[in-house]
């Protein structure tokens, strides 16, 4: 049985695209049988291959809005994954229990967090399935850390997890393309394609995410894949393959107009390079970024603006443009729209929940927070929140420090505040390798997010962040024990 699970796992690449074989396939059957098709082949491929298996995960995850629009029995994929090998890694140290109990500083103040935001919620009547809902919604990509943390990795792993990034985005970048030419009328489901879509978001790439802010967001993690390899392969090999995708995906992340991101990956850049010295980063990034403008950003608006004058029958607005997207930034009538009901209307009514409730907070479930956004509020009647913008009061505070501010109060931004300069500090220890200068920019970059995202219940991100830091955390180990073995 080990003989035949080894010669599989050398197979890594078959049986991953056995995987997405299996998924494309699912889509084509009912519901129910691919629900269940779905769940007994991704359990045993996860027994199998947990590795391989956390890969596919950065598929899944990713395109799951439009898998989901397609066939709802490809649901429970992403969740079955990260139980079996988490389940897998419980039962592989099952005689180690002291391995499995030893935690991080930032792990007991995640912890720590969870459980005050959680109980703080049932105080005040949160519930019980929405506090259970975002207890799940902060664990289920952490859970991916402690497996892949415990796992034996080598480079090989992040060569691999670079690749998949790499080929994902690809599909997504040309996927974006036909969706931005055909003005959304090629390659989306039904529901997507008639969706009404303001004149400010319609000229935005969705792309199969189904938003043009996670679309630039794995753009993102795909650019930083692109580098890598580039990194890995210095004797010339895919050199031109590596620049041309690099092009590529700056070209589709301008074309997502998403500013978040933007700032977002110049912090992580800026970072990145200002530790590390490595200038011709920046040069390659610039001229790269420059080439992107020419040759998809610009003709892409133009094939717009020609198919639009040949008397297409479909309502768009113009291709938009970069100055057009930060202008709207400071516009006075998108400005007055943020203070009645967007993110400046949260801040202040946060700041509002915080001022009644200062040193608890009103709990996890109660103010602009996954659970919210599904199950509502008990407090929003009280103040008088009900924004448009989401459809009623179901909405993301689109900030995650006056969620936590509003939610935990006083108490909860100490402990998060634990969590994340626990973070830094361990990474710091790190800032003689390149991985730990990278983990630091990463780091940088995620708190600059979160000012603008809810960026740790972002599943797509956090399921890079965790794979990681997971991963991070696994070859520091094999490194320092490698160390202590040689003297």
């Amino acid at each position: 049985m080990n003989k035949w699970i080894q010669r599989i796992e050398k197979q890594s690449t078959v049986t991953l695209l056995i995987a997405v074989a299996v998924l494309l396939i699912a889509l084509l059957l009912p519901s129910k049988i691919a629900l269940l098709g779905t769940a007994l082949f991704f359990v045993l491929f996860s027994i199998i291959q947990p590795r391989q298996s956390i890969l596919f995960l950065v598929i899944y995850v990713n395109i799951r809005p439009f898998l989901l629009e397609v066939n709802s029995g490809t649901k429970l994929i992403g969740d079955l994954i990260i139980l079996v090998v988490f389940a897998w890694t419980l039962f592989r140290f099952r005689h180690n229990i002291r391995s499995l109990f030893t935690f991080k500083w930032f792990e007991w103040a995640y912890f720590a967090f969870i459980l005050f935001g959680s109980v703080v919620g049932l105080m005040n009547d949160v519930a019980t399935t929405a506090v259970i809902f975002q207890i799940r919604t902060f664990i289920i990509m952490y859970l991916l850390y402690y497996t892949i943390s415990r796992m034996v990795l080598t480079n090989e792993w992040l060569k691999q997890l670079a690749w998949v990034t790499v080929w994902l985005n690809i599909v997504m970048s040309v996927h974006g393309l036909i969706e931005k030419l055909s003005l959304r009328q090629f390659l989306l489901p039904d529901e997507w394609k008639y969706k009404v879509l303001s004149a400010t978001n319609a000229v935005r790439i969705y792309g199969l995410t189904g938003n043009p802010n996670s679309l630039a967001l794995s753009l993102f993690f795909g650019i930083i894949g692109v580098i890598y390899l580039q990194h890995v392969y210095q004797a010339n090999k895919y050199k031109w393959t590596m620049r041309i995708l690099l092009v590529l995906f700056l070209g589709i992340l301008v074309l997502t107009y998403s500013r978040g991101t933007w700032i977002s990956a110049i912090v992580f850049g800026a970072v990145f390079i200002l530790m590390t010295r490595k200038w011709y980063l920046l040069k390659r990034l610039v001229l790269s970024g420059i080439v992107s403008i020419v040759l998809i950003y610009y003709p892409a608006n133009l094939a717009v603006h020609y198919i639009q004058e040949l008397g297409m029958d479909i309502q768009q607005p113009g291709p938009g443009s970069i100055g057009g997207r930060f202008g709207e930034t400071f516009d006075e009538k998108n400005l007055a729209l943020m203070t009645e009901s967007g993110r400046f209307f949260y801040i202040r009514k946060g700041f509002e929940i915080f001022g009644d409730h200062p040193v608890t907070g009103t709990g996890f479930g109660s103010f602009g927070g996954s659970a919210t956004l599904s199950y509502g509020s008990p407090i929003y009647d009280h103040y008088g929140i009900n924004s448009d913008i989401y459809g009623g009061k179901y909405f993301y505070s689109d900030n995650q420090y006056i969620q936590v501010i509003a939610e935990t109060g006083i108490i909860g931004v100490l402990i998060f505040a634990v969590f994340l300069l626990a973070m830094l500090r361990y990474f710091w220890k790190a800032r003689h390798t390149n991985f730990g200068v990278f983990m630091i920019a990463l780091w940088f970059s995620t708190g600059v997010s979160g000012m603008y995202y809810n960026i740790w219940e972002l599943k797509m991100y956090t399921l890079f962040y965790f794979i990681l830091l997971g991963t991070f955390t696994a070859l520091t180990r094999i490194q320092s024990n490698t160390q202590t073995a040689d003297k």
